[in-house]
């Protein structure tokens, strides 16, 4: 992912800058020489995700801190599973604990919850899709997160891909040229998608050129009546996504009409961290 290791930092720095302020003023109970060894263990079962946050945090206040992993990224980790020892100053890796852990256990719980949704629809054409509907500053270490979980990033942001909306197509004035507009601005490679509520609008969408379609909070039976008269009129050439109000318990019957992606805001934005726990020696 472009500029990850720089966005890592830039997260780090800003999380470590607001839990330590001025100073760890607790941390002053331990001799500044002092030496302890810690392991983090995992509470409950997960998708791993996060070790380049966690690891940042303990570093950049203590570069000589030691950390042997146990399991990676994308790593499946049960209850009681030891992740990992680390070893350094004491100071700085109680004054660092708080925050590796509130990134470890976000970003697996980010994994954890997009691994439910792709297991959920193994065996159809469809992929789980991630959303711009993140945390705030944590964009691209939620979307990371999605990948490591087995889900497809969508755009980044609003500067590296096209999507036509309601209020733009409104805007616009109207479905064909909210397209033809796009069409004439989109720099080379970035796609242009744009978002239909109805079996008419995607009509209309595709008579106007549309190679990339966001069916918004269609039914299942509107689904798959989009699937057929896209398949009838362009063949395999048109990428059709579903959205809206998807859950874990009705993604599967989403991905069996036939649709080529589905794209879930709840794996970034309604999630329950999972529970870490680091014990020092």
């Amino acid at each position: 992912m472009k500029d990850l290791h720089d966005e890592i930092y830039r997260n780090v720095l800003q999380a470590l800058a607001e839990d330590i302020g001025a100073g760890d003023l607790t941390v002053s109970l331990i001799p500044s020489d002092k030496t302890l060894s810690a392991s983090v263990i995992c509470r409950e079962d997960a998708v791993l995700c996060g070790l380049q946050w966690f690891e940042a945090c303990f570093l950049t206040l203590a570069p000589d801190i030691t950390m042997d992993w146990f399991a990676k990224d994308g790593d499946f980790i049960q209850t009681g599973q030891k992740l990992c020892e680390i070893k350094g100053n004491a100071r700085a890796l109680l004054t660092a604990e708080r925050s590796a852990l509130n990134f470890l256990q976000l970003l697996s719980a980010v994994a954890t919850q997009t691994k439910r949704y792709v297991d959920a629809i193994v065996g159809t054409r469809a992929v789980i899709v991630d959303t711009r509907k993140t945390l705030p500053g944590l964009r691209m270490a939620q979307k990371y997160a999605v990948t490591c979980g087995g889900g497809v990033n969508h755009r980044l942001g609003l500067y590296d891909g096209i999507l036509i909306k309601e209020n733009h197509i409104i805007a616009a004035g109207g479905i064909k040229s909210a397209l033809t507009k796009a069409q004439e601005i989109a720099p080379p490679n970035v796609f242009i998608q744009i978002e239909v509520e109805s079996l008419q609008e995607l009509q209309e969408a595709l008579i106007a050129g549309a190679r990339m379609i966001l069916l918004d909070n269609f039914t299942l039976d509107q689904l798959s009546d989009a699937v057929v008269l896209l398949r009838q009129q362009t063949g395999e050439q048109v990428i059709l996504e579903a959205s809206g109000n998807v859950s874990l318990q009705t993604v599967r019957q989403v991905a069996e009409t036939g649709v080529d992606r589905i794209s879930v805001g709840g794996l970034t934005k309604n999630i329950q961290a999972i529970d870490l726990s680091m014990r020092f020696v």
